[in-house]
């Protein structure tokens, strides 16, 4: 029986959906997709995009932010209505505050032209991992306190009584930090277990994505009692009470 490489091991089957007006660039950006064993379909605009995210069901999007038309921003906020299909955003502009608008939209990562293929590549993978689910971490309910109740098993996050909804980067940083509780998450370690370590020097990613699920887990985000800072160092989830026992809150 022949040996598997690592290629077939990592992306068996996986349909990209590449999106950009330029035509020579989804020509060299599929060119090289296809020689790594991925499926590559193309668009030429955020319309065309819509259907055929629609017809194939990819497994991600490589999506341009300049396009006519429709953007990339207005394409994501529209595919966003439908699909969670994890997107990276190309841009020949590396303004930050486009880079937050795109990921503040439920892009999962933002690449700035030029870029090498490698680059692309490596993206592309991680971002396929990190959409994977994040292995259970109990079979029961972690009771945090009255006000926050986790399942990893079920995938379920309940804060003061109501389900919070989680992208799947904010759900694997959540797993890291709870699975630690009490313990400091360097920014390092964050970006390898959660990112990769093709991010070992994105730290705005751990802080942006900090904001996130406070947003959605903190009662007072600005005066956070879960997800604690240690300044120039990393973040702590609080202690957890002893198994059986609920804490008060």
């Amino acid at each position: 029986m022949a040996r598997k490489t690592v290629r077939d091991m990592t992306v068996p089957g996986k349909t990209i959906l590449v999106v950009d007006d330029e035509p020579r660039m989804v020509e060299f950006i599929t060119m090289n997709l296809d020689l790594e064993g991925f499926r590559v379909v193309g668009a030429s605009d955020g319309y065309e995009a819509l259907e055929r995210a629609a017809k194939e069901m990819p497994d991600l999007v490589v999506l341009d932010i300049m396009m006519p038309h429709m953007d990339g921003f207005e394409t994501l906020e529209r595919l966003r209505e439908t699909s969670q299909v994890p997107v990276i955003f190309l841009s020949a502009k590396s303004d930050e505050a486009d880079r937050i608008r795109g990921l503040d939209l439920g892009a999962d990562d933002y690449i700035t032209k030029p870029f090498s293929t490698r680059e692309l590549i490596s993206r592309i993978r991680a971002v396929l991992r990190r959409t994977e689910p994040a292995p259970p971490a109990s079979g029961s309910d972690i009771v945090v306190d009255s006000e926050l109740k986790i399942n990893f098993d079920q995938r379920k996050v309940i804060a003061r009584g109501q389900e919070i909804r989680l992208r799947p980067t904010e759900y694997r940083l959540l797993y890291q930090l709870v699975t630690n509780a009490g313990k400091l998450l360097t920014h390092e370690t964050l970006l390898s277990r959660v990112w990769g370590t093709e991010y070992r020097d994105e730290d705005q990613y751990v802080r942006l994505y900090i904001t996130y699920l406070r947003q959605k887990i903190e009662k007072d985000p600005k005066n956070p009692k879960y997800i604690l800072s240690e300044r120039g160092l990393g973040y702590r989830f609080r202690e957890l009470p002893p198994q059986g026992q609920q804490a008060r809150g």
